[in-house]
């Protein structure tokens, strides 16, 4: 069977399967969240109005928090992680602590100490299964997962090398971090 002739701009880039780091970072600059995981290219949906309002008031917030005691840094997608090598995602919010601060790049970062996703219809799936073996494989010590649909904050702590559950947090409680000892966020507050 003849080989599918592909389209002049497919020739620029590698097949999927194929794409490595250094095709990764060779590609131009662009606000899309791009990640790399198993040779593939990955586009994740463009984010809801409802989940740039969580992560802007979460982020604020966890900002604020960090920089007031000096625990290290803040930082929000589009900005690429290296969980390892091959391994590429952007996390919508992370801190790396001032420990770790050789973690950070300018192009990317190591692995960051705490993530947060906030789920959209079309991250959901990635967000709670791929990435949530993912973050614990790298030694992410806490991974939050906002959901804007359900209104709830979900964190979990790394025990060895899996997550257990801190709680889920509804409308009406706060959100707290076992790792940011005092960080606390009204779940109301989250979603306005």
């Amino acid at each position: 069977m003849p080989r599918a002739k592909r389209a002049p701009v497919e020739e620029l880039f590698p097949p999927q399967g194929q794409w490595t780091e250094e095709d990764y970072f060779s590609l131009p600059e662009t606000n899309r969240y791009l990640e790399l995981s198993e040779g593939r290219l990955i586009m994740p949906p463009h984010p809801t109005r409802s989940h740039q309002e969580a992560v802007k008031r979460l982020a604020f917030r966890l900002h604020q928090f960090v920089e007031e005691r000096g625990l290290g840094v803040v930082e929000v997608a589009p900005l690429p992680v290296r969980l390892w090598p091959g391994k590429i995602r952007e996390p919508d919010i992370f801190f790396i602590s001032a420990e770790h601060r050789d973690r950070l790049g300018e192009k990317v970062c190591g692995v960051p100490d705490l993530v947060v996703e906030v789920v959209s219809p079309g991250t959901r799936e990635v967000d709670r299964g791929e990435k949530f073996v993912e973050y614990a494989k790298a030694g992410v010590r806490e991974y939050w997962i906002v959901d804007p649909e359900k209104r709830t904050v979900e964190v979990f702590t790394l025990r060895g090398h899996v997550y257990e559950p801190l709680g889920i947090f509804r409308q009406g409680e706060t959100a707290r971090s076992a790792l940011l000892r005092g960080f606390e966020v009204a779940v109301d507050e989250v979603f306005g």
